[in-house]
């Protein structure tokens, strides 16, 4: 990273930042599995986010209560404290400007940071990282993971890879063997469906997908194509944003089988609708339109939406609004494969940290 000509970019991520939050403050929580969100006795909800203990058992963010109860019987359930989250961001906001201002939020606990030209001359985007990480252990008690390469593509998969605590540098001479190696589901933008797509067409790694032309991605993939054939050759030249607007905070979720009854729609759409309840909760977020996503077993795609005049982010008119709108599709003649929930017109009530805004949550 000595070539002047190479951005550094760090990406830091909280690691499991709520569940942290409760054992700090929580001693008879610490080395326990907990889940924050959800509901004691797994009666309904889903997992905001669980600690490592937990997730031992196989508990993830997103999952419903039941699930995790049926996981681990005696997971403890905690009901989240907003206040506390968002306190914690901002001192941890803070820590991130002591060296650069360049800073784009991805929520409360996530962060990409540019430090090509740091505020205290360190020079190293390493070093950073590390005098980052030890403030946010020795003032706040909590722990983070960081990725520093050139790319924020490649910055956020390096933080992900020796969580928690960790710190994973990938340089330049190693950025396209490094794509190359990567399963195709670490890719950004491929979730489940499309990555069972690749693999069937016997696309299992970057290295694959690199064999392909980028008219011949781009017709399997759409847009999507075009930004996996420059990813996969290390080509990321998006920049850090620090004044990006939030647009719309949602959640969708793919069923691993078509939907064809009323009440399981319902069902699907309550957990969607707590997901995006829970994101407009932590980040202070009214919004005015609430949009109903449906993807049908022939992949064809609708939206339904529907505007209040009051900003609104609280989970039953949500859900009750995104079955209202369902109900004018006429939902069980055809078989439904995705359902997502989304709120958007915020228009001048995004919460500002710092002087800056949230940004754009990223989906479960």
């Amino acid at each position: 990273m000595a070539d002047r000509n190479f951005r550094k970019i760090i990406h830091l991520d909280m690691d499991a930042f709520y569940a942290s939050i409760e054992q700090r403050d929580n001693p008879e929580y610490r080395g326990k599995p907990i889940v924050v969100g959800g509901s004691p006795e797994g009666r309904g909800g889903v997992v905001a986010t669980a600690s490592y203990e937990a997730r031992k058992f196989g508990i993830r963010s997103a999952m419903p209560s039941k699930r995790a109860k049926q996981l681990c019987d005696h997971v403890i359930f905690v009901r989240p404290r907003f206040e506390a989250y968002k306190e914690a961001s901002v001192k941890i906001r803070e820590i991130f400007h002591r060296y650069t201002d360049l800073i784009e939020p991805l929520s409360l606990d996530e962060a990409y940071l540019d430090v090509t030209e740091d505020k205290q001359g360190i020079g190293s985007a390493i070093e950073i990282a590390k005098l980052i990480k030890q403030a946010i252990r020795d003032e706040l008690q909590l722990t983070a993971s960081a990725g520093v390469s050139v790319s924020k593509f490649v910055a956020k998969i390096a933080s992900d890879m020796n969580k928690p605590d960790g710190l994973t540098f990938i340089g330049p001479s190693r950025i396209e063997s490094f794509m190359e190696r990567l399963p195709v589901e670490k890719f950004f933008g491929v979730g489940k469906v499309t990555a069972d797509k690749m693999k069937s067409m016997g696309l299992h790694t970057g290295a694959d997908l690199k064999k392909l032309t980028e008219a011949e991605l781009t017709k399997h993939f759409g847009k999507s194509g075009r930004f996996f054939y420059k990813i996969v050759r290390g080509i990321d030249d998006r920049e850090v944003q620090p004044h990006r607007e939030t647009k719309s905070v949602g959640a969708e979720d793919t069923f691993p089988h078509d939907l064809t009854v009323i009440d399981d729609m319902y069902f699907e759409l309550d957990k969607i609708a707590q997901i995006v309840h829970h994101r407009l909760q932590r980040n202070e977020l009214k919004g005015r339109t609430i949009t109903l996503k449906i993807k049908y077993h022939d992949f064809k795609i609708i939206s339904r939406s529907q505007s209040f005049d009051e900003p609104l982010n609280d989970f039953d008119t949500i859900s009750s609004t995104a079955k209202q709108l369902l109900e004018g599709t006429d939902p069980e003649t055809k078989k439904i494969r995705l359902l997502g929930i989304s709120l958007s017109n915020f228009g001048d009530l995004a919460v500002r940290v710092n002087d800056e805004p949230t940004d754009q949550l990223k989906l479960f």
